[in-house]
């Protein structure tokens, strides 16, 4: 939401602004849908090149994202905390079997009810139920470094492709000032069509031509790039819950005392949502 807010203030003030020191607003608005005709046009179609339909899907389900914000909460990392952790204490002290029926089909898990947020993440479950069944399958001691491997690169795969519509974002934020001068460029043309004009209507003509720079320059700049680098800081922000599960079960698999396991999860998390250590200790002895 503050995304939105953000864009209201943004057109406020640089319409507002001109308004007030003495712009004529309509010149702007002659030009307005003509222009975003050749540049909206042409950079739906820029992209189109670029990209396929899921791709398109992808932007447009990012730019419902930066309108959501970040769907993790402060609460949901503790719960990933709890989760984790229970589920490797469970293996640790009842065995693979005990586990196996979770990780197998976590929507029928008793263990996994208690967290609903995550059943709607499938890389969440993916990852921390993927990485389970390392352990439930595997023969003989894992190698907290293998598995530690095996997670990161699963991890790294899965971002960058959540990234992806954040560099389509950026590529067409790259092209729009430049889109924008060649709808400037098809105004002159127009207007040295009509050199005998005059001058008066030659000046309004050449003023519709620069809207379109000025709208290419805007559009990359105050809208698509912002919105880029928006959407790129909530799928970061995003991304640190799934860094919990790696901490967690990698500091499980080396022996290290709950306190540290914890710990080691907790400090992975971005200050603004970390749980107090109190918080999450408290929590998953109450959990337990």
């Amino acid at each position: 939401m503050i995304s939105v807010i953000g864009l209201v203030v943004l057109l406020v003030m640089v319409f507002g602004g001109f308004a007030l020191a003495g712009g004529n607003l309509l010149v702007i608005m002659a030009a307005l849908p003509l222009e975003m005709l050749i540049i909206g046009g042409a950079a739906a179609g820029a992209t189109l090149v670029a990209t396929d339909i899921a791709g398109i899907k992808q932007m447009g389900a990012g730019l419902g994202l930066v309108v959501k914000g970040p769907k993790y909460k402060k609460a949901d990392y503790s719960a990933a905390i709890f989760l984790t952790a229970r589920l490797m204490k469970m293996f640790r002290t009842e065995g693979a079997v005990a586990v196996e029926p979770h990780i197998e089909d976590p929507k029928s898990s008793s263990l996994f009810a208690e967290y609903p947020q995550f059943l709607k993440d499938p890389f969440f479950l993916h990852l921390l139920c993927d990485s389970m069944r390392l352990l439930v399958v595997s023969t003989g001691t894992l190698s907290p470094q293998a598995v530690d491997d095996v997670i990161e690169t699963a991890l790294d795969t899965h971002h960058a492709a959540a990234l992806k519509p954040c560099d389509r974002l950026t590529t067409m934020s790259d092209a729009l000032p430049a889109l924008g001068i060649v709808a400037a460029v098809l105004g002159v043309i127009k207007t040295m069509a009509s050199i005998d004009k005059p001058p008066a209507i030659l000046g309004g003509m050449i003023g519709s031509a620069l809207v379109g720079t000025f709208l290419g320059v805007l559009l990359s700049y105050g809208i698509v790039g912002p919105l880029s680098a928006r959407l790129r800081s909530i799928i970061d922000a995003d991304a640190e819950i799934y860094l919990v599960i790696r901490r967690v079960i990698v500091a499980s698999l080396k022996g290290q005392p709950q306190p540290l396991v914890i710990e080691a999860a907790r400090t992975a998390i971005d200050p603004a949502n970390q749980p107090s250590f109190a918080e999450v200790f408290d929590g998953l002895r109450a959990a337990k």
